[in-house]
């Protein structure tokens, strides 16, 4: 029974993106049953597209199970983790998982966090989830806006948009999420780092089809799925950048250059590329994936130089949210 669920979800996905972009709208969305305040908004709501499954089709994962590093033998050492470090507590979150589930809410001491991660938009970014004193847990709403995943809080049922965090529909719109530093990286990289650190394992190893890529020749498309926006001017759209903001404002370098220089510095920001990453959209198993390489991004404060927040992505993805952006490359 959980291989045909897993091999539904993967007919579902593939369906939805063959199908032609289907506009959603709010009386269609009232019918699902969402309570979404749909006349506060801050995109116009022809936007949002359908992306052929229904609310938590994809699951978050509410209570997150993990083991120690001696204990995992199942993540392979070039495959990549969400590393995250809050106050000396160090967790792995394995894109074999994140690709099923998307969304993680997950709490480090008094902070709650959602660990997240779009497939389509290979975007990986953690959220503390207390916005006003309020605590929000996320779901997946199975709707898609530039090709990005768009989230919704089960407290008020508002809309989220993923690569940004910032709520785009409903009683919520115009809040924000603060991003946290974190790492995409090899699993090796983490533990490297944190030898003490834990990893997030399944709670149900039979659930979903672990280890296993469903967008298996993604990120070597010529374009985007579901997407109908612009593309970018002077780079091929599905070209890996690294994004990252300056000042509040959205900036992007090319991967491409990182990887030939392997440390570039822009102003007081320093990137740094090494070898060892397995891609987790290229083969049907992740953990034979290309290596697309490991990056960190820091940023100097009183000569120190500190994690920042940054997005490895695509670059249909950066001019999507920043129209014309220049990418340096």
């Amino acid at each position: 029974m959980m291989k045909k669920l897993s091999l539904a979800l993967i007919i579902c996905v593939l369906a939805a993106l063959a199908a032609p972009l289907a506009q959603a709208n709010p009386e269609r969305w009232a019918r699902e049953g969402w309570k979404t305040d749909f006349a506060q908004k801050s995109i116009d709501l022809k936007d949002i597209l359908s992306g052929g499954i229904g609310r938590d089709v994809i699951p978050p994962i509410d209570k997150p199970k993990f083991k120690t590093i001696d204990e995992v033998a199942h993540v392979k050492d070039t495959e990549p983790v969400v590393g995250v470090e809050i106050s000396g507590d160090a967790r792995a979150y394995p894109l074999q998982m994140m690709t099923w589930h998307e969304i993680v809410n997950d709490q480090f001491g008094a902070v709650p966090v959602a660990v997240t991660y779009c497939p389509l938009c290979n975007s990986a970014i953690v959220f503390e989830r207390t916005v006003g004193g309020k605590v929000l847990d996320f779901g997946t709403t199975g709707k898609l806006r530039n090709s990005d995943l768009v989230m919704y809080d089960r407290q008020t049922q508002s809309w989220w948009q993923q690569f940004i965090g910032e709520a785009i529909v409903g009683e919520m719109t115009g809040e924000k999420l603060k991003s946290i530093p974190a790492r995409l990286e090899s699993y090796a990289n983490f533990k490297a780092r944190f030898p003490n650190g834990k990893v997030l394992v399944p709670n149900n190893d039979g659930l979903r089809a672990y280890g296993r890529n469903p967008y298996a020749g993604y990120d070597s498309a010529r374009s985007p799925f579901l997407y109908n926006g612009e593309m970018p001017e002077g780079i091929e759209p599905m070209a890996r950048v690294v994004a990252y903001r300056v000042d509040g404002k959205l900036q992007a370098l090319a991967l491409s250059l990182l990887a030939k220089q392997e440390r570039v510095e822009i102003g007081d920001v320093e990137f740094t590329w090494s070898k060892g990453q397995n891609s987790a959209l290229d083969t049907r198993v992740i953990a034979e994936g290309r290596d697309v390489g490991n990056i960190v991004v820091r940023k100097k404060t009183g000569g120190v130089l500190k994690d920042m927040v940054y997005d490895v992505t695509f670059a249909f993805v950066v001019n999507a949210f920043r129209p014309g952006i220049a990418i340096k490359k």
